[in-house]
């Protein structure tokens, strides 16, 4: 899962530490979390393009991709944790 260590009852989530230092702003923990849904937001990005031939095919929208992911980031940052 790219970095963290989870076993395997807790496959797919995000250690609850690191979620809390993402919505202090920690940078480290931030990335860590738009590592961990970097294939999610690739999956959505997918379009069907058009080469300058005409030739149609799917990639990824770079400009969604970069809007999935601040969205992302703009809610963990605005996520409220119990004290």
């Amino acid at each position: 899962m790219n970095g963290t260590n989870c076993n395997e009852n807790e496959r797919g989530l995000l250690p609850y530490p690191v979620i809390l230092a993402a919505t202090k702003g920690d940078p480290d923990a931030m990335k860590i979390v738009v590592q961990h849904y970097q294939s999610y937001i690739a999956h959505l990005s997918m379009r069907k393009l058009r080469d300058e031939s005409g030739n149609t095919y799917y990639g990824i929208d770079e400009d969604l991709r970069e809007r999935l992911q601040a969205k992302l980031m703009r809610a963990v940052l605005s996520f409220k944790t119990e004290k």
